[in-house]
């Protein structure tokens, strides 16, 4: 009896298996700098990210968001499958040089599997001549770009390049402009030298912030905060690099429309 309810047990099960398939997964790997990465989750293990460090937001952070499946049928051009999971490896702080000197891009490559994603954003600590630890010239910048798109491929999996996105400075006559200069532009040559999709997200975000005025910016999207209000910052703090959620938000909503454009 036991081996009766046991093989009717089996065949029920093959049975779900062959009409359900498991659904394939799509990993989009998020590999870039602080203005990317999720503070959320366990980037200061054993820390409460709510006392320590909100409100300050990457914008992979809540990336995921914009991956749910009602949504990946808008960027059905690169996406295949039925799901999407994003893996956010960014960190601050960290440069093309960095990433990979420290063993973060190998973690990521090792994982790397045919038909996933890797989203790069780089340039704000590449850029950094008075952080020698971090900085990396332009042809340096670039010659790292071309590793992480030449091993991504490798693993049949699908490179993007991001330029980087804006920082809360200069604005001239309610513009926001450009202060990344040749670590903007570096980018945009690696991405048509080696035929890779690239989304200017430092166009695309210059743009919008300046849609939005300057005061209103500095105000609900960069980590401008005001005394007494956070319990991470009592002091209050001005920083126009980082963002706070609705920033982060806008931002990776660009980064998703971004995507939609990918032939």
């Amino acid at each position: 009896m036991k081996i009766r309810t046991a093989l009717f047990f089996l065949a029920t099960v093959f049975f779900l298996m062959a009409f359900n398939p498991p659904k394939k997964v799509t990993t989009i790997y998020l590999i870039g700098d602080s203005t990317m990465a999720d503070y959320s989750n366990n980037y200061e293990p054993g820390k409460d990210y709510m006392k320590v460090r909100y409100p300050v937001t990457g914008w992979g952070q809540v990336f995921q968001q914009f991956m749910r499946s009602d949504s990946l049928v808008k960027v059905k051009n690169i996406i295949k499958t039925d799901s999407a999971f994003v893996d956010d490896r960014a960190m601050g702080g960290r440069s093309t040089r960095t990433f990979f000197q420290e063993g973060r891009w190998r973690a990521v490559f090792e994982k790397l599997k045919k038909g996933d994603i890797v989203i790069m954003q780089f340039g704000h600590n590449d850029g950094a001549k008075d952080k020698t630890e971090r900085y990396v010239d332009v042809p340096g910048y670039k010659e790292f770009l071309r590793l992480f798109v030449s091993q991504s491929r490798e693993k049949k999996a699908y490179p993007i390049i991001l330029t980087p996105v804006a920082r809360n400075f200069p604005w001239k006559d309610g513009i926001l402009n450009d202060v990344h200069g040749d670590y903007d532009q570096a980018p945009k040559d690696v991405a048509a030298e080696m035929n890779v999709p690239l989304i200017d997200l430092n166009k695309a975000s210059r743009e919008f912030f300046t849609k939005k005025g300057k005061e209103f910016v500095s105000e609900k999207y960069f980590m401008n905060l005001p005394a007494g209000v956070y319990e991470a910052y009592p002091e209050g703090q001005k920083d126009n690099t980082h963002f706070q959620p609705a920033g982060a938000t806008e931002v990776a909503r660009l980064v998703f429309e971004g995507l939609q454009k990918i032939k």
